[in-house]
């Protein structure tokens, strides 16, 4: 009679434990009133959605936010990788080009067959941040920045006269190269265009 009760009781504790094993995997599986195979689906459906998907421009969609822009096909990612910023397409890439605004503001064409990553660049903060003292930029390699006024004329065309003078030493002479060509008011100082 005592074996009888007792395999009764561990028959009804294993089914309730089952019942409540049941009762706790179905609720997890259905939240929100979707099934949780059925959420898996639409998450992974569409993958040009998907933050973080790196594709051929040619496959994503118009208004896509996308960074980490190559130039040339297979080249790397070149443009758009500074923290928090993004670009957008902004004309359908059907054709062998297609039309992106940059974070500047300016539209550049680019191939179809460059790969770029869906979604904005992380730390958007990142221009938010005050340094505290002239240290914490070294600590970070960042090295001092002189002003070329502040030189001697011998260190930078800029340099000499008296006073926070602009022109290049006591003769009153604009900044010159130290070839002798003036640097400033447009000249041009770089080598000669071809004439065609």
């Amino acid at each position: 009679m005592a074996l009888q009760l007792l395999r009764n009781r561990t028959s009804a504790s294993t089914f309730n434990l089952f019942t409540n094993a049941l009762r706790r995997f179905s609720t997890a599986e259905v939240s929100n009133g979707i099934p949780q195979e059925a959420r898996e689906r639409m998450m992974y459906s569409d993958i040009n959605s998907q933050i973080g998907s790196c594709m051929p421009l040619s496959s994503m969609r118009i208004g896509t936010i996308i960074h980490s822009i190559e130039l040339n096909p297979g080249q790397g990612g070149k443009l758009v990788r500074a923290a928090g910023t993004n670009a957008k397409i902004l004309k359908e890439p059907t054709s062998a080009y297609v039309l992106i605004q940059l974070p500047s503001g300016v539209k550049k064409l680019i191939d179809t067959r460059c790969r770029a990553t869906v979604g904005t660049v992380s730390n958007p903060t990142h221009g938010d941040r005050k340094l505290r003292k002239a240290g914490h930029s070294r600590w970070l390699n960042r090295r001092p920045v002189v002003r070329g006024v502040a030189m001697n004329p011998v260190d930078h065309p800029h340099g000499g006269g008296e006073g926070k003078s602009k022109s290049s030493g006591g003769w009153g002479k604009g900044s010159r190269t130290p070839w002798g060509k003036p640097t400033k008011g447009g000249f041009k100082t770089g080598p000669l265009k071809r004439r065609k």
